[in-house]
């Protein structure tokens, strides 16, 4: 079953539609379930108001599944995706892949905390959630940010599922964090990528998967638990991330993120 309803993003100044998902046994029983927290709110349930006409189909998936989980979803705002998704403008590594500087990116410490701050805190009240157990999961830019949040805040995203990760567009900084910050706390990490990612300009596609391998060996030093799956042939789109759907979440309710 979705539920969506609209809050205040004190930094943005503006409202964002906030969509979620409850298993069926939600109405059912009496008790309380992890919550999985995902970005490109648009793309995450169903085709029909998906960006590009195609998205993960994850409440047919959930429901097909029966997974005891609420997942929550916050919708991009796509005239500053990058800028949200993006904690840094972005640096030399992403000049080698666009060809050209970018000024964008630089808010996602804001985004970041508003989810943590503003919307968790919201969720926990309104929902039975188990409030210590809590994930996040994101796609491109969203596996960046996911990242990100798992490093500002170890303490409460213990598990971490990102498919091929725009990490390339702050590959410095989040390296950089990534080294600084102890990630004890963090349990379980699943990373994948494309082999190609750029279709056929196949230099961008090597980048790509280098910009993600690099940041493996530094998480997998840190957290035993973590996993890369290289993707042979898949591109940078939603027909190719939907078909990962399955091991994504084999892989979080084998972590005992959830109970089924």
């Amino acid at each position: 079953m979705l539920e969506t309803f609209h809050t205040y993003i004190s930094s943005f100044k503006q409202e964002r539609l906030i969509r979620v998902y409850l298993p069926k046994s939600y109405s059912t029983e009496k008790k309380s379930y992890p919550v999985l927290y995902m970005h490109d709110g648009q793309n995450v349930f169903q085709d029909v108001e998906a960006i590009g006409g195609k998205s993960l189909d994850l409440e047919h998936y959930l429901d097909k599944k029966e997974l005891d989980l609420i997942l929550v979803a916050v919708d991009q705002n796509p005239e500053a995706r990058i800028d949200e998704y993006c904690p840094w403008v972005s640096g030399e590594y992403s000049k080698s892949i666009l060809g050209k500087d970018s000024p964008e990116g630089g808010k996602g410490m804001h985004y970041v905390d508003f989810i943590v701050s503003e919307l968790k805190p919201l969720i926990d009240s309104k929902y039975r959630t188990i409030r210590d157990q809590t994930a996040m999961a994101g796609i491109s830019l969203g596996g960046l940010i996911s990242v990100y949040a798992m490093c500002r805040y170890p303490h409460i995203f213990k598990h971490i599922a990102v498919l091929s990760s725009a990490f390339y567009r702050n590959q410095e900084e989040i390296m950089k964090l990534i080294e600084q910050t102890d990630l004890s706390l963090v349990e379980s990490v699943y990373m994948d990528c494309g082999s190609k990612e750029a279709g056929a300009d196949t230099e961008v596609s090597q980048k790509f998967l280098a910009s993600n391998q690099m940041v493996y060996e530094l998480l997998k030093d840190k957290i035993s638990n973590t996993q890369f799956e290289i993707v042979d042939e898949a591109e940078h789109n939603y027909s190719y991330f939907k078909e990962r759907v399955p091991s994504v979440f084999r892989f979080l309710t084998s972590k005992d993120f959830s109970g089924n």
